[in-house]
């Protein structure tokens, strides 16, 4: 017997900062909504670990208010505070035979902002936000299609009987593109131009994997680092301060360098970084007190086969084919791999938020006619 189908005005795939943003917007006009996510969890690419009182950012863990006013605006009104990125001292540079040497410094401009408790902080500050029933974790979205003038998605694996079916007036697609066109089953088709643009659309992320090891001390510090380096040997190819506002713990945080195929091993990989953070700062950061990990190749619901090649240089995002929305507006587009700017930032993925949210609004009102 097939299970009842739920019906409400906009339906929301995809529970990241993206998604989160449009729930929250959503909600702040009474609208009728339900958020979907396949994880067990929200906040997708945003992701923290914690230890005493610290939250590590394994995800993205950078803003700049400077350039970037809806993340500076919604950091402030929702009661949170941000820290600078530390970058005082001088920087180290690891050559391809193991060889470290001392370098000057890069500080980035605009100055970089990291956000006290971790990114994830603002994850629980707008899911505090959003109404408790309208946010559904566990629920992997597994065929889209249109029906007249409404969308039904369906819940669950495409082999099996959907676990669940809800019927919308207006979809908001906030995943990465070609996450969707790899996951998901569309009817009718989508366009061949517009599925291998969705294909094409690299995801932001999905392709590295990130470090942290956190200290009692920052010995780095007081040895005249800034705590930043950059390795031609690897394993991790980039590594800055990642440590605490004003207080312990003090962290360093990385990305690794290898490409994803040669990252299957996590013991000897996480032996080989403490090697290499010793060679670079000395013996102390060889012992942290804690480790934190995150291969995001690994995670399904971000990778996909297509994103096991590191990506050399930082896209440039748009809506895929230029479209922000297709099926006659029933069916938009949101993630920060669609955004107009900032695409693969935090603020992109807001921007993107904005601009569904208000297509979608047109589309309610338009049927409600």
């Amino acid at each position: 017997m097939d299970k009842p189908e739920e019906t409400v005005e906009t339906l929301i795939i995809g529970g990241g900062l993206s998604g989160l943003y449009a729930a929250h917007l959503l909600s702040r006009t009474k609208a009728c909504f339900l958020l979907v996510e396949a994880r067990e969890r929200t906040g997708g690419r945003i992701l923290c670990s914690e230890f005493q009182g610290y939250a590590s950012d394994l995800g993205p863990s950078w803003y700049w208010p400077e350039i970037q006013p809806r993340m500076a605006h919604l950091i402030h009104s929702l009661g949170l505070e941000g820290y600078r990125q530390h970058e005082e001292g001088l920087g180290r540079f690891q050559l391809s035979d193991g060889a470290v040497r001392t370098v000057r410094g890069l500080a980035m401009e605009p100055r970089t902002w990291r956000l006290s408790g971790g990114m994830a902080a603002l994850v629980r500050r707008l899911r505090d936000e959003i109404p408790e029933h309208t946010v559904r974790c566990n629920h992997p979205v597994c065929r889209i299609e249109k029906q007249g003038r409404s969308v039904q998605i369906s819940v669950g694996e495409l082999d099996r009987e959907p676990r669940a079916r809800i019927r919308a007036h207006c979809v908001i697609l906030a995943l990465p593109p070609r996450l969707a066109a790899a996951t998901i089953l569309f009817d009718p088709d989508l366009s061949h131009p517009l599925t291998q643009a969705m294909l094409r659309t690299g995801t932001w992320m999905a392709g590295q994997a990130k470090f942290c090891a956190l200290y009692e001390a920052p010995f780095w510090r007081q040895a005249g680092l800034s705590g930043q380096a950059f390795s031609e040997r690897g394993p991790l190819g980039e590594i800055h301060d990642g440590s605490n506002n004003g207080q312990g713990p003090y962290g360093l945080t990385g990305f690794v360098g290898l490409p994803a195929v040669r990252r299957s091993h996590r013991r000897p990989l996480l032996e080989a970084i403490r090697d290499q953070l010793a060679r670079i700062y000395g013996d102390p950061a060889a012992q942290p007190l804690a480790v934190f990990y995150q291969d995001w190749a690994h995670e399904r619901f971000t990778a996909t086969p297509y994103d096991q090649a590191p990506m050399v240089e930082h896209p440039v995002y748009q809506p895929p084919e230029g479209r922000a929305s297709i099926w006659e507006g029933a069916l938009v587009f949101a993630g920060t791999e669609t955004a107009e700017e900032q695409g693969g930032y935090l603020e992109g993925a807001l921007g993107a938020a904005e601009r569904a949210v208000l297509l979608c609004r047109e589309n309610v009102e338009e049927r409600s006619l």
